[in-house]
């Protein structure tokens, strides 16, 4: 992150899961505040085809944000049903869940975790669309490389007896190995019935040469606007890690799982492409 400025990354995942509720049918996730959260502007840009959502690529990688968070949302529902009374959203950038949760504000109260500049940006967003904050929202502004979670966490009031449900969707590979490591541990502390849901990158070494030089052009694009890759993880080792610190049932999704899950047998041949991201699930 660059110093006093929200993510830029942030607003370009906004606008993929805004693209999903305009161009794809049937929606995977459906995001009614999609649209009004990254602004009138970038809105009519979108509408008109101004950021080239029709081209493969786009597509695939618009594919890919639908999917991790309707695969998020489908474990909290999950968690819930294990007894989690708290949700918290790490690196929530223009996420909308706080905004259309179903389960009420007595059944779950949701933690937004980001950056504090991306923060501001968010709630300055929300203000600008007139989208109203529920009072069963917590904002946590939190510098991941400078400043725990657990202290973070303390200061939003989360409540630490109870079970906890954690979604860190685009985050870990910006993070130091180290940074990552304690933010699953802290989450392992967490009690029982909770969880997490995360993507990550997986090492250059394991891809072809298509996923190489896909894998090249996004680390060049994301390190051009401040926040570059910094941690890759091997599935394998990545799930043995986490039995380590006590989770279980972890479930760890590719392009074909979650195009099996998700895309199977639409018109509009929505799909993920390439090898690059995953998604793993794990309970606690």
């Amino acid at each position: 992150m660059i110093e006093a400025r929200p993510s830029r990354t942030a607003l370009r995942v906004a606008m993929r899961r805004a693209a999903h509720q305009l161009f794809d049918t049937p929606k995977v996730l459906d995001d009614p505040i999609a649209l009004r959260i990254i602004g009138p502007k970038a809105a009519a840009k979108l509408e008109t085809g101004g950021f080239g959502e029709g081209n493969r690529l786009a597509q695939g990688l618009r594919a890919f944000m639908a999917a991790r968070s309707r695969y998020a949302e489908d474990a909290l529902a999950r968690s819930l049903g294990r007894g989690a009374t708290q949700y918290v959203v790490l690196g929530a950038g223009l996420d909308t869940f706080a905004y259309r949760n179903p389960y009420g504000e007595s059944t779950l109260r949701v933690f937004e975790v980001d950056y504090p500049a991306t923060q501001e940006w968010k709630r300055q967003q929300l203000e600008a669309a007139r989208i109203a904050i529920p009072p069963s929202v917590n904002f946590a502004p939190v510098d991941f490389e400078h400043q725990t979670l657990a202290e973070g966490m303390r200061l939003a009031g989360l409540d630490p007896t109870k079970a906890t449900f954690f979604s860190w969707l685009g985050v870990t590979m910006y993070l130091t190995e180290e940074a990552a490591t304690s933010t699953f541990a802290f989450i392992a502390s967490t009690p029982p019935g909770g969880g997490v849901v995360f993507d990550y990158a997986v090492p250059r070494s394991s891809l072809g040469l298509l996923g190489r030089v896909a894998l090249d052009a996004m680390m060049w694009r994301v390190a051009a606007t401040g926040e570059p890759f910094r941690t890759f993880f091997e599935p394998a080792a990545l799930a043995e890690r986490l039995r380590g610190m006590g989770f279980k049932s972890i479930e760890d999704l590719g392009a074909d799982e979650i195009n099996s899950r998700y895309f199977k047998d639409r018109a509009d041949k929505l799909r993920i492409m390439g090898q690059l991201g995953r998604l793993m699930s794990a309970e606690l």
